[in-house]
């Protein structure tokens, strides 16, 4: 058995403590053992310490450097900033990785395997906004500012087209706005070029879309396509695009990356109008452990992970009502628990 690897778990609002579990049994399944430390956050942390991201959450993030979570709820009212966001800035975690695999055939899109790789800290998500008062009207005029640098695209394009090619992909898709918004946009597209041109040639093919026609693209062929790679945005926007092709959210992981932390999640909401009924789909959350998994090189197990979640859906026919099945979560997560150790 493989042990004591430290991480930080976070089980989040709504539904998150029901599909934490059922994540946690499948790696318990798996035979991985991780050294957790039990953060809350969201309402959860709120309530517990006053605020929706408390500094024992960030002080054990820095501490193992690794993170899974569930979903956090940002209260309403009260000038509270997004805990999501808020972690991403603290940690510098300025690649989004968000794959996006078909589990069940059958559906509108088959055969989908994408990954969209989204700049994380950068561009209108910085947050640059204020208000011009006119006339005596006080919100006559409201203004943002995006912020893109060389840097940090070079930074997010240098993790995409590495890990692209590690991972064999084919082809890199560069999506930008930069025939209209020539300098926000313009100097992410260049640094593409550049790091293609100086690197990358003879190892992966690159070409370039612009977004709205990449959006266009995704729904009449996804299939032209094999990773993307975008800014803050465009990324958020193609990422829940991409997921729609698969299944919906429920099917949607996601992993934040920095140099000094990584955190894995479930990128789909608290779902509070089904939290405690014991309904929720944990997919999206295993899928992301599986990530986790990968990022601390048990490759085997994440590889065995992923293999079991086909075999339940599509050999055992076990899925949740989000699926047009009859399985609730701890249903689910029994079957899947028994393909794991059976298989």
């Amino acid at each position: 058995m493989t042990s004591g690897i430290p991480a930080t778990l976070i089980p989040g609002d709504g539904i998150g403590p029901e599909i934490v579990d059922a994540t946690l049994a499948a790696l318990d399944a798996l035979g991985v053992s991780f050294d957790w430390d039990v953060q809350q956050a969201g309402l959860a942390g709120l309530k517990s310490a006053g605020d929706p991201l408390p500094d024992a959450v960030l002080d054990s993030i820095r501490r193992t450097r690794l993170a899974l979570k569930g979903p956090l709820e940002t209260p309403s009212g009260g000038g509270y900033r997004s805990s999501n966001v808020r972690l991403r800035e603290a940690f510098k975690l300025y690649a989004n990785v968000r794959p996006a695999k078909t589990l069940i055939p059958g559906g509108r899109y088959d055969d989908i395997d994408l990954i969209v790789y989204r700049e994380n800290l950068e561009g209108l998500y910085m947050g640059y906004e204020h208000y011009i008062p006119l006339d005596g009207d006080p919100h006559a005029v409201a203004i943002a500012t995006g912020v893109n640098t060389r840097q940090g695209s070079r930074r997010l394009l240098e993790y995409a087209f590495a890990h692209a090619v590690a991972n064999g992909r084919k082809k890199i898709t560069v999506v930008h706005k930069a025939n209209i918004m020539k300098t926000l946009t313009g100097i992410f597209l260049n640094e593409a070029r550049d790091l293609y041109r100086e690197h990358y040639q003879d190892r992966i093919e690159m070409d370039e879309v612009i977004i709205d026609a990449c959006a266009m693209k995704l729904v009449i062929n996804p299939w032209q396509f094999d990773t993307l790679v975008t800014t803050n945005l465009f990324g958020d926007i193609l990422s829940d695009l991409v997921a729609g092709l698969v299944g919906g959210l429920g099917m949607a992981p996601g992993a934040n990356i920095g140099k000094d932390a990584a955190i894995f999640e479930a990128v789909h909401g608290s779902a509070p109008d089904i939290a405690g009924k014991g309904i929720a789909n944990p997919v999206a959350l295993i899928l992301a452990a599986a990530m986790m998994l990968d990022h601390v090189k048990l490759y085997e197990q994440a590889t065995r992970l992923r293999k079991a979640i086909d075999q339940t859906y599509n050999l055992d026919q076990v899925r949740t009502g989000d699926l047009g099945g009859t399985a609730n979560t701890k249903a689910f997560t029994q079957a899947l628990v028994a393909r794991i150790r059976n298989g």
